[in-house]
């Protein structure tokens, strides 16, 4: 399918990340912390419980970094009941402090293969009136979302283990703890024949904690500046080099639209809706002597929905790494839902998205958001990991089943929560048109070959629906119990919008 199969693109891998251990109020991810701002940062922060309400205490982190990560280390909280002076490994946190602005998190560790067994709860302070949130709990299971073992994504020597990201809006404090949890490590442990019973031997919290708070910015910084945030005079880029960069920049910008060209314009912000009767032209057009007769008298391409490119919800290129990887074609697609919550309004989803991006590059180590598809409450497609929306991208969500598949994350939690009617509409328009470029009824079933997960072994060939839920590859909670019910009726409209 000329236009829509491409072979692999080369790619040059990114540096490795740098996670400097530095004190928790001053380690960041972005950039050094100028000596003014690590003396500010410094100030004692307030007693875990105790209101701060002071306008000092409140700013005390600032300024900060549009566009930024702060790392913070993790610490033991408690004592050992049996002795009383030992310290308890299973439980460790980040006690009540104030901390540059940041509007997503999440906690990440140095081994990807290593489970945290345990519950992870975070409370965080409104940057524009100082409240402090109730205590919140985060996902663990993201291990399941990742690039498939023995990848070059997966043996970059970046990649590290993480629980899920959580949007929590604008905020200016934060207060964190995680407490091991045996009866979790039992259950996880029921398949592996480790038998875990009691506190005692429940396997200790994954080594090298972190905190990641994440600051989406507003937009890509301009050209010539720097990915992570500006930086303090004596530390500038001299020209030459901001050139260079901004000479990247514009090239890695360049390449991600270019991909999309042969569906709307150079830089352009949307790729946007067609009809039936355009999207058969479109493809009979793109495909042209490559189709069987079949295909050319009834092609089954559900008309083409209106996606958001990269462009359009800002995506700073400069994060991710170059050229793309492809798989060679699209037989299913998993649905998923990001477990970041369900607090955001929909003019706050380009940020949403941001900040998913730079957890994913930053502070996991992919090299690019995992995700092919987003979509948000408000049923707006977005463009996901770079390459182009009608090609087959290989990405990092369904770890296992990423090749010949495509990953689709609708913004915010779905266990307790039914999703958005809009939500799922958006689901079936978007399966039924790109699952259609593959020759693929959305009602219908394929099998994809494991490359190895919990729940089927490495090289299993698999029989799935050809739209599926992330747990029919893994066993995981993910896409939530609410939206993974509406799956059979998205098949059912992604199918009718065919014409099957």
């Amino acid at each position: 399918m000329r236009g829509f199969l491409v072979s692999s693109i080369g790619v040059t891998c990114a540096a490795a990340l740098a996670l400097p251990l530095t004190p928790p109020a001053v380690a960041t991810t972005a950039r050094p912390v100028p000596a003014t701002e690590a003396a500010t940062a410094a100030r004692p922060a307030p007693l875990a419980g105790t209101p701060d309400t002071t306008m000092a205490g409140r700013r005390a982190a600032e300024p900060y970094a549009p566009g930024s990560t702060q790392s913070l280390p993790l610490e033991l909280l408690t004592r050992n009941r049996a002795v009383p002076t030992a310290p308890d490994a299973h439980e460790q946190g980040v006690t009540r402090r104030p901390v540059r602005h940041f509007s997503l998190l999440g906690v990440v560790w140095d081994d990807p293969e290593a489970e945290l067994h345990g519950r992870v709860q975070v409370r965080t302070r409104a940057a524009d009136t100082g409240t402090w949130s109730g205590w919140q709990d985060v996902e663990t299971h993201n291990a399941d979302h990742a690039a498939d073992r023995g990848t070059p994504e997966s043996t970059s020597g970046r990649v590290r283990g993480a629980t899920a990201p959580l949007w929590v809006g604008d905020s200016d404090g934060v207060e964190l703890r995680v407490r091991s949890q045996p009866e979790k490590a039992e259950a996880a442990s029921a398949h592996h024949g480790t038998g875990i019973r009691n506190l005692a031997a429940a396997p200790p919290l994954p080594y090298g904690l972190r905190l990641e708070l994440v600051d989406p910015g507003d937009d890509a910084p301009p050209h010539g500046a720097s990915a992570d945030g500006p930086r303090t005079a004596d530390l500038a880029e001299t020209s030459a080099a901001a050139g260079a960069s901004a000479a990247a920049e514009a090239s890695a910008a360049a390449e991600a639209s270019l991909v999309n060209a042969d569906l709307a314009p150079l830089d352009a912000t949307e790729i946007p809706a067609l009809n039936s009767a355009e999207t058969e032209q479109e493809f009979l057009a793109l495909n042209a002597g490559e189709l069987t007769e079949q295909q050319q008298a009834r092609p089954y391409v559900g008309p083409r929905p209106r996606i958001v490119t990269r462009r359009g919800w800002g995506a700073n290129e400069g994060l991710r790494e170059r050229g793309f990887r492809y798989t060679k074609k699209v037989k299913a697609a998993f649905v998923h839902h990001t477990a970041s919550g369900n607090n955001y309004r929909c003019s706050q989803v380009p940020s949403l998205i941001h900040s998913i991006y730079r957890y994913h590059v930053k502070s996991m180590g992919w090299r690019d958001i995992g995700y092919n598809f987003v979509i948000d409450k408000c049923g707006k497609i977005y463009e996901g990991r770079a390459g182009g929306v009608a090609r087959p991208v290989l990405g990092a969500h369904t770890l296992g089943f990423n090749n010949n598949s495509m990953g689709i994350a609708v913004l915010g939690s779905y266990g307790a929560k039914k999703p958005s009617s809009a939500a799922v509409k958006a689901i079936a328009r978007l399966t039924a048109w790109k699952l259609g470029l593959y020759g693929m009824n959305p009602r219908g079933k394929t099998y994809l070959k494991s490359a190895g997960s919990n729940l089927h072994r490495k090289g299993k060939k698999v029989r799935l629906n050809v739209i599926s839920g992330h747990r029919d590859g893994f066993r995981t909670s993910c896409p939530g119990r609410k939206l993974y019910g509406k799956l059979g009726s998205a098949r059912s409209n992604a199918a009718r919008y065919q014409g099957r």
